[in-house]
């Protein structure tokens, strides 16, 4: 398929590609599950003698995250317990100067390669940002590049797919892993029940993750934003915006109706909607039984207990479980119940699991559900969902074509 580390001569330099996005707090990243897991990789290469110059990406223009890689540094050399340089250029005199000073065994980090217009520039095919300054300038450099960045592996810029087309090309340890697990029901034979549990609020990439998985899920339980809008679509007075509250429902409704009552009427009981919705009542959680609902007064915030009754067998149920996307608002301890019940279900049982979406794998640390419970614990978001739907990866595609 591509060539991996496996496949790398020894004591090279090499050109990685991390996805180094984090929450940034008073300018600094905090940790996250990322470092830890491109910290693997790092440390394989550093250990086999290569020299590792490290490129990523933090934020975007106008937005209080858009910062410098400084920090970024510091926290994963804590997870590499040695010391990462860092440099606040990506291919100017400084950079190359500090890549020229890198040796084996040793790593850098460049500056966040969002700060440079190249990398960004849209409809532009590989081949064009090979001819970028910023490739055409950084790739001479380097005896080999690593792509790592399986989260960022949706996006076709310069530092994801303009080296492929000048350079060796390698995929990473997260790369491979990633990659593996996230498209392993599309390419894998189960005997049992597969099943898919599907929240979030855009209704159209889970229709498409549906569809596309038609032939090898056999249930799919909603919730979220876009369980909310089925449960419209079936005729009950919920997924409608409040004078209030977010536009989250209406425009996304009047976007998707017609393909979610296809998709209801073409996949019947396959699809099983929440029965009851908790919402907030004086700081405390109560619901209401979608069958006693005429009129959608509050904002509902998570699937209800009779809900997860219904869903929990399902999991114990299945010989694979997906997660994509949280049933409610598991950020507040009020209103996790769905999300974490059903995640603590897969967990416990002995299905084969893929949780996916950054923030859906973070309830498992968040409620301590345990990581080696699960299969697979994805750190991709975008690229996650691209797999589901079938879209092909940029990241992918170009180093499947090198």
């Amino acid at each position: 398929m591509f060539r991996t580390l496996d496949d790398l001569d020894p004591e090279q330099r090499l050109l990685v590609r991390l996805d180094l996005n984090a929450p940034v707090e008073d300018g600094r990243a905090r940790d996250n599950r990322r470092f830890e897991r491109h910290a693997e990789t790092v440390r394989e290469l550093l250990d086999e003698g290569h020299a590792v110059v490290m490129m990523a990406h933090q934020g975007r223009p106008g937005r209080d995250s858009f910062v410098s890689l400084e920090s970024h540094a510091d926290v994963l050399a804590s997870h590499l317990d040695r010391d990462v340089a860092f440099v606040d250029d990506v291919y100017g005199e400084d950079a190359l100067a500090a890549v020229d000073d890198t040796a084996g065994g040793e790593a850098l980090l460049l500056e966040n390669v969002r700060f440079l217009e190249d990398e960004e520039l849209g409809d532009r095919s590989p081949e064009d940002h090979a001819e970028s300054d910023f490739v055409r300038t950084l790739a001479p450099e380097f005896d080999a590049y690593v792509n790592d960045a399986y989260s960022a592996a949706h996006r076709a810029h310069a530092s994801i797919v303009g080296f492929p087309e000048v350079m060796d090309a390698y995929a990473g340890r997260v790369m491979v892993d990633e990659y593996e697990y996230n498209t392993s029901v599309e390419r894998r034979e189960f005997d049992g029940t597969v099943t898919m549990a599907l929240g979030g609020t855009k209704a159209e990439d889970v229709i498409a993750a549906m569809e596309h998985l038609d032939g090898k899920v056999d249930q799919f339980l909603l919730g979220g934003v876009v369980g909310e809008l089925f449960l419209r679509a079936a005729g009950y007075p919920v997924g409608r915006d409040l004078p209030d509250g977010p536009d989250l429902y209406d425009d996304n409704y009047e976007r998707n109706a017609e393909t979610i009552e296809r998709v209801i009427e073409e996949y019947g009981d396959r699809i099983a909607l929440a029965e009851d919705m908790a919402y907030e009542e004086n700081g405390e959680r109560a619901a209401h039984d979608v069958d006693d609902i005429d009129e959608k007064s509050v904002s509902y915030m998570d699937v209800g207990h009779d809900t997860v009754e219904k869903y929990v067998p399902h999991v114990e149920g299945s010989e694979a479980v997906l997660v994509k996307g949280a049933l409610g608002v598991f950020e507040d301890e009020r209103f996790s119940y769905g999300t974490v019940e059903v995640l603590r279900a897969v967990a416990e049982s002995d299905c084969f699991s893929v949780v996916g979406g950054g923030d859906t794998s973070r309830t498992v640390e968040m409620y301590d559900l345990g990581r080696e419970n699960f299969d697979h614990l994805s750190i991709a978001g975008g690229a996650y969902l691209r797999a589901l739907t079938g879209e092909p990866l940029a990241a992918v595609e170009a180093l499947r074509a090198d």
